[in-house]
């Protein structure tokens, strides 16, 4: 059973930069997917980057050039990096994991994004840019 807790939100400035951090517990020696979302009031969940275990990463248009997905596999932490953060990038970050079951692609990846197909969910932390 693998559990995930968020850490690293906050409140900041137009302009700057919060790294977010999810540890994972329950891990096996497999290949996950792995993968940040976020939701702000009245809006739909939006998967905002995603990787696999020593994979290639994706990201959504709106924040491409500007996050960062990693992950540090000894400490079993996912790191998600924001830089030059703007209002519209208040949300709940949630990461989530799952197995990739079949040898994971971009494809594959970016379909489970789409529809937050993971069995695996953070409890959030919370980003609010002003």
């Amino acid at each position: 059973h693998v559990q995930l807790v968020e850490s690293g939100g906050g409140s900041v400035q137009a302009g700057g930069s919060l790294r977010l951090s999810c540890a994972a517990s329950g891990l096996r020696d497999r290949v996950y997917y792995m993968a940040w979302f976020r939701q702000a009031p009245g809006k739909e969940r939006e998967g905002v980057a995603g990787m696999w275990t020593g994979g290639d990463t994706d990201y959504a248009d709106s924040v491409a050039g500007r996050f960062t997905i990693s992950q540090d596999k000894a400490k079993n932490t996912l790191y998600l990096q924001m830089d030059s953060l703007k209002p519209e990038d208040t949300a709940m970050y949630t990461c989530a994991a799952d197995n990739t079951g079949l040898a994971p692609t971009m494809p594959r990846l970016r379909a489970r994004m789409r529809r937050g197909e993971f069995s695996s969910w953070g409890q959030g932390t919370q980003v609010t840019v002003s």
